[in-house]
């Protein structure tokens, strides 16, 4: 064969393994420019925006059932749902959640799916975002629902607890703002105490919160629990200095019961009470606008401070009127009380109950509170006009509805008998308020004994016993309001 032939196809050869050699390597560049694309979008760059704080998606649009601070509500007006919770403002940031890439053995299955949107696997329902990452660790919004992803990605359905806040959400994942647990308000008055630690750490361990309603004279011997009350949520009250019949004395000295109490109270958290209650609940209208912070009283008295035995004190909330709104009267400074609060706190949790302040109580009810006194929240109250500073729209106990305006109800005592439930609690009185000088408009009795014609004060009893404000000595005798 001619050599030159031979050459010819020699070279034609070698052209052609120099074009297959080039196109192997077009081929790797192109794959190592995919792989290093993903690796950007999908891995660095997520990882880069957790690190520095920013959020990469829209967050969720979930309402928390009660946000407030130092007992005022935060939350802007708009829109209410069926028992009055402002649906218009969002958390945005603390319950996001957040881009996952895929990686390691555990999301092996995701890292199988390929196309965006939602996918179900043996593990549940988990949605992937374009770019390959998949939301986990909190809530989203996605088609206009919101759901709640897990750490691993997949969306949770039932009663979910995001710091105090609790959210429900459907079978299919859906979170449901109309379903509420039933929220009442412990409250705990005569402390601080040797036994209000205790109770602390029950409140703490089962995500509760509670108002105590504080004796300012016994405030500087116990100041690491009132700022440890603040520390987990807990609201502070004042319950004046000293404990005395706020009837009998002139109005100067009521306001000195009161910022005594506060300065106490400042020294020891940093901030003063915001709200209050009156000693033996006597109050009337003069006595609130010179406090000039909202009052409470209570819907079911446990008469732990009659008692004092830890059975009897269990059983009197336990089998009393628990309705969605009551707030329930107990005392930190009697170890019989505390020991059955800590009894009851779990029982109560794990049967749904939402254990809250009674400002967190009020913003939740759709309250904005006044300077007047309240005694619960149950539906039939609001509806019916008894309760000031409504904003309307409760669901009442047998299903309806009324947009009843509470901001005209009178300055008054919202007691009432809850005729939704057919039970008539014993503070059910129809003012109580009285006049400058300790007369009652009315022939009634407060449920603590105390009464109107002055028959129960700082010198007697119902059964005798003193209430003397000289000789305190952390424990009264058998009367504690």
């Amino acid at each position: 064969m001619d050599k030159r032939v031979l050459r010819e196809r020699m070279r034609k050869k070698q052209q052609q393994l120099r074009r297959r050699q080039m196109m192997k390597k077009g081929a790797c560049v192109v794959a190592v420019l995919l792989v290093v694309i993903f690796v950007i979008r999908g891995i660095i760059l997520p990882v880069i925006n957790r690190v520095g704080g920013k959020n990469v998606d829209k967050p969720s649009q979930v309402q928390a059932e009660v946000e407030t601070t130092n007992g005022t509500d935060t939350t802007d007006s708009g829109t209410t749902d069926s028992d009055g919770t402002d649906q218009s403002e969002v958390q945005t940031s603390t319950n996001a959640a957040i881009r996952q890439p895929l990686k390691g053995k555990s999301d092996l299955t995701k890292a199988s799916q390929l196309t965006a949107g939602w996918h179900d696997d043996e593990n549940g329902k988990w949605y992937q975002n374009a770019d390959g990452t998949y939301f986990a660790g909190g809530m989203q919004e996605i088609d206009g629902s919101t759901y709640y992803f897990s750490d691993n990605g997949y969306v949770q359905t039932g009663w979910i607890s995001v710091g105090f806040d609790d959210y429900y959400f459907n079978d299919d994942g859906t979170y449901d703002p109309s379903q509420h647990k039933t929220r009442i308000a412990f409250t705990f008055d005569d402390g601080p105490g040797e036994y209000t630690d205790a109770l602390l750490d029950c409140l703490e361990e089962n995500n509760a919160h509670a108002t105590f309603f504080m004796l300012g004279q016994n405030v500087e011997n116990w100041q690491s629990e009132v700022q440890r009350m603040v520390d987990i949520g807990c609201e502070i009250g004042s319950h004046s200095w000293d404990h005395p019949n706020l009837f009998n004395l002139d109005i100067d000295s009521v306001a000195k019961q009161f910022s005594d109490t506060d300065a106490a109270l400042e020294a020891a958290c940093g901030q003063k009470a915001s709200v209050a209650r009156a000693p033996y609940g006597n109050w009337n209208d003069d006595i609130v606008s010179t406090v000039g912070k909202p009052f409470f009283t209570w819907s079911l008295d446990s008469l732990d401070w009659s008692y004092k035995d830890v059975s009897k004190d269990y059983d009197a909330v336990m089998n009393g009127d628990l309705t969605d709104g009551s707030i329930i009267l107990m005392h930190d400074i009697h170890e019989p009380s505390v020991q059955a609060a800590i009894q009851m706190i779990p029982e109560l949790v794990a049967k749904g109950y939402k254990l809250m302040t009674v400002s967190e109580l009020a913003a939740a009810k759709g309250v904005t509170l006044q300077n007047t006194c309240y005694s619960d929240f149950w539906d039939s109250s609001l509806n019916n006009g008894l309760v000031a500073g409504y904003s309307g729209n409760s669901t009442s106990t047998d299903g309806s509805t009324d947009s009843t305006d509470g901001s005209d109800a009178a300055s008054s005592d919202s007691s009432s008998s809850d005729s939704g439930s057919g039970s008539t609690d014993s503070s059910d009185i129809s003012d109580g308020s009285s006049d400058s000088d300790g007369s009652s408009d009315e022939d009634t009795s407060y449920d603590d004994g105390s009464s109107d014609d002055g028959s129960y004060d700082d010198s007697s009893g119902d059964d005798g016993d003193y209430y003397d404000d000289s000789s305190y000595d952390g424990d009264y005798s058998d009367e504690e309001y």
